[in-house]
């Protein structure tokens, strides 16, 4: 599914009755590798994803050599510092992979960590922008990003409403279309941690879109959230569960992400035509005579039979009076003779 970047109403506000989007998150998947970056666009599109989305490193602007390691998985970056610089892309090459999704159709995001990330972004061209849960205080950050007037995406993996209520209203304040993405930052994220319930309360308490930012490793939660309302989805993928990187444990494999996709638009569909329990479709109308049962004879009944209890059953097809009456036929007097196993109709009974 094609949506326009140019225009802002690819990120619906509540209401709007636009499809869910779904984002494949690369992040870091790509290993520095700029292959495997153009490779994961395509592995992206292919799946039926509406977005890629990219995270833009640049060392020296936004770390120091003292950084930590979330989880120490490099055998050749020494520093975490190390590692962010050999994520780094050229301008020149985020150029060519934005052009890349551009062709295949699909939007083009990437969480910037700096001042200087977001204006090698705005030189780039992205859809709009994505905050990333460790950005959501970045009050410099989010005043510039506010100021472009784009479309805004705030993941809140590490906040509470106070942080967040303080983000949102930079953005609400700057008109800015916005979603708010439910997040947990673990990985992966068990169940008891995935937090479905704090979508309501965002759409109500922004007036914005709600979504999930998911880290289990699973599709089930993204499905799940769907079928809440959500209008935002972003998963992280890895082209195989064999693949290097501290965020394989917590993506979907491409060919997962598509039966995301289909799940969402299965979903989706469901909810946009809801069934009226009050009448019966046409279209079950036939099922009804196959399914249903009627009432039949249980022995050869000849003509003048006052009906008993044993006389009666409820077979199938439904080509009868329906079984629900079968009761109110025991004592009624037969007009004619009734064959075992014969539906009977209304006509066989004395008035």
């Amino acid at each position: 599914m094609t949506r326009s970047a140019e225009h802002p109403s690819w990120l619906a506000r509540p209401g709007a009755g636009a499809p869910c989007t779904v984002i494949a998150e690369i992040a870091q998947a790509h290993d520095g590798s700029l292959g495997m970056a153009h490779a994961y666009i395509d592995a992206a599109a292919a799946a039926g994803a509406d977005a890629v989305k990219f995270q833009t490193h640049i060392a020296d602007a936004e770390s120091t050599p003292a950084e930590p390691w979330r989880v120490k998985f490099s055998r050749q970056d020494e520093t975490r510092f190390d590692y962010w610089r050999r994520m780094e892309f050229s301008e020149e090459q985020w150029h060519g992979l934005k052009t890349h999704a551009d062709e295949r159709g699909i939007l083009f995001l990437s969480s910037p960590f700096s001042m200087q990330a977001c204006e090698l972004l705005g030189r780039v061209g992205v859809a709009g922008w994505k905050v990333a849960s460790g950005e959501i205080t970045n009050t410099p950050m989010l005043d510039w990003m506010a100021q472009t007037g784009q479309p805004v995406i705030v993941s809140t993996g590490m906040s509470g409403w106070d942080e967040i209520d303080q983000a949102a209203g930079i953005f609400s304040a700057a008109s800015c279309d916005l979603a708010v993405l439910q997040c947990t930052t673990q990985y992966p994220s068990p169940p008891e941690a995935i937090g479905l319930n704090a979508l309501a309360e965002i759409r109500e308490r922004y007036g914005c879109a709600s979504g999930l930012s998911d880290h289990s490793g699973t599709i089930y939660p993204s499905i799940a959230a769907a079928t809440l309302g959500a209008q935002v989805l972003e998963v992280h993928i890895t082209l195989s569960r064999q693949m290097f990187g501290p965020d394989v444990v917590a993506s979907i494999t491409p060919a997962e992400l598509s039966s995301l996709v289909e799940g969402v638009r299965f979903v989706e569909r469901m909810k946009a035509h809801p069934v009226d329990k009050a009448t019966i479709d046409p279209a079950l109308k036939a099922n009804r005579k196959i399914f249903l049962k009627s009432v039949v004879a249980t022995c050869d009944l000849p003509a003048g039979t006052v009906l008993q209890a044993g006389h009666l059953t409820a077979k199938k097809p439904g080509l009868g009076i329906p079984a629900a009456k079968l009761t109110s036929l025991i004592g009624k007097r037969l007009t004619r003779p009734v064959a075992s196993n014969a539906f009977l109709q209304e006509d066989d009974l004395e008035s």
